[in-house]
């Protein structure tokens, strides 16, 4: 890739006109980078960097890349693509920097320059439209695969296609992801159509808005019921805006950035009239507190975006934060605890969900040694880089406690992948959220019998 005076001219923002080799609106925040002095304190904390032990796949070797890129000494070709796209976005590395470098917002701003010089094409490509264009921003259609995942399940056809082998027509590791598929239910948002808000089921404190997610409400209807019944249960009227939308998570990590800010206005107006906003999927969550980094260069939606931030919560810090009621209800079962990397490194949450965990009756909580150690599934890595994603998750398995009944954490994509550790590595633990711990907990005190 060439540069020259007049396709410089095309991008104002490049605050190194004559040298970037950005060419697209909307390039790496030199501000991200500037504090970062290489001092090596991240590169324990990466993953990848842990596994292959080069430069490029540490944190301070992508951002001496993408750094010389905006100086003009590298181009934006497939030798950039592939360590900026290796890199699992977990963002452990901020969280070890001295200096808090954003290394996690430079490496989503360098993949949608990547995506605009290299589009995908062929099979990927397909592949990408197919489901981050036409099925994740359309809940009509959402609606429509969580019922054929169902029938699928429910019909006996998910029995014939193991049993005849059909399954192993995919790849690996799909197959593996279909093997640990959760039973799917009716979504919330198809159950509470009908109704503008979900009262409390006591004396009513606080009203919240729910981001029901796209794959959360279809994969993981269950615990957006169990976050409905918890917030009720709490003085919570509960608003399920209908016109909300998938968070855009997937498509900036994937360098869509375009879609993500067009997702984002439709949360963004979607919420407005909230005063909070409860998620439930720490990746979602990152997300929308992040919104305000998509518009840097729009003044009017980064205010908007800024405001609509500071409204969304984690569903634990908010019952931490509020004063949750402690449950009665005995579980009697050992437990350990992951800590969802856009949940623990992306919002800061830690103490919050084991909180709610130790205070419930009979629940014994065991240590996970680095249980902020990412796990591997980061988005949808598990499925564009399946050997690494692999290898990392081996990694943490090795630190799950083996005497333990369940593990669990805030994320959906982190419990589909380790349900795929459990079931890979022999063990027998449950797979859980810690929401749906606390619902089971009241209702076994309500004399029900709950689910654990």
């Amino acid at each position: 890739m060439s540069v020259n005076e007049s396709e410089l001219k095309l991008d104002p923002t490049c605050t190194t006109k004559s040298l970037s080799n950005y060419l697209w609106s909307d390039p790496p925040d030199e501000n991200k980078w500037a504090d970062c002095v290489h001092c090596g304190m991240c590169l324990e904390s990466c993953p990848t960097y842990d596994l292959t032990g080069q430069e490029q796949h540490s944190p301070r070797g992508r951002v001496h890349l993408i750094k010389s890129v905006a100086e003009g000494k590298l181009e934006v070709n497939e030798h950039f693509m592939e360590p900026v796209f290796a890199c699992l976005d977990c963002r452990a590395c901020t969280t070890a920097c001295p200096a808090d470098v954003d290394v996690g917002g430079l490496i989503e701003e360098a993949r949608g320059q990547i995506r605009q010089a290299i589009p995908l094409t062929g099979m990927k490509g397909a592949v990408s439209k197919v489901f981050l264009e036409g099925l994740f921003p359309h809940q009509n259609r959402l609606n429509t695969l969580g019922s054929l995942l169902k029938f699928y399940q429910k019909s006996g056809l998910q029995k014939v296609v193991r049993k005849t082998g059909l399954i192993n027509i995919m790849p690996q590791h799909l197959v593996d992801m279909e093997s640990i598929m959760p039973e799917v239910k009716d979504s919330v948002r198809k159950k509470y159509q009908n109704e503008n808000v979900i009262r409390a089921k006591v004396e009513t404190k606080h009203e919240v808005s729910m981001l029901t997610g796209c794959v959360m409400d279809v994969m993981f209807s269950d615990i957006n019921e169990s976050t409905i019944n918890v917030l009720t249960r709490n003085g919570n009227d509960v608003v399920i805006p209908k016109n909300q939308t998938c968070c855009g998570a997937l498509h900036v990590h994937a360098g869509d950035r375009d879609m993500g800010r067009k997702l984002a206005k439709q949360n963004i107006e979607a919420f407005k009239d909230s005063e909070k906003v409860i998620v439930n999927a720490a990746g979602c969550g990152c997300m929308l507190r992040e919104y305000p980094e998509l518009f840097r260069e729009d003044p009017e939606w980064h205010e908007k975006a800024e405001e609509f931030s500071k409204k969304v919560e984690d569903i634990s810090k908010y019952l931490y934060d509020t004063g949750y009621e402690k449950p009665k209800g005995e579980l009697n079962t050992r437990i350990t605890y992951h800590d969802a990397c856009h949940l623990a490194h992306g919002q800061g949450v830690r103490q919050e969900p084991r909180d709610l965990l130790i205070n419930i009756p009979g629940v014994e909580m065991v240590h996970m040694p680095n249980s902020d150690r990412c796990c591997g599934s980061a988005g949808i890595y598990n499925i564009t880089n399946p050997e690494m994603a692999n290898a990392v998750l081996e990694s943490k398995m090795e630190n799950v406690p083996e005497d333990v009944e369940m593990i669990s954490m805030g994320n959906p994509g982190c419990m589909l992948q380790m349900a795929m550790g459990v079931k890979k590595y022999g063990r027998n633990q449950k797979i859980v959220h810690t929401v749906q711990l606390l619902d089971w907990a009241y209702q076994k005190e309500d004399g029900k019998e709950g689910k654990s």
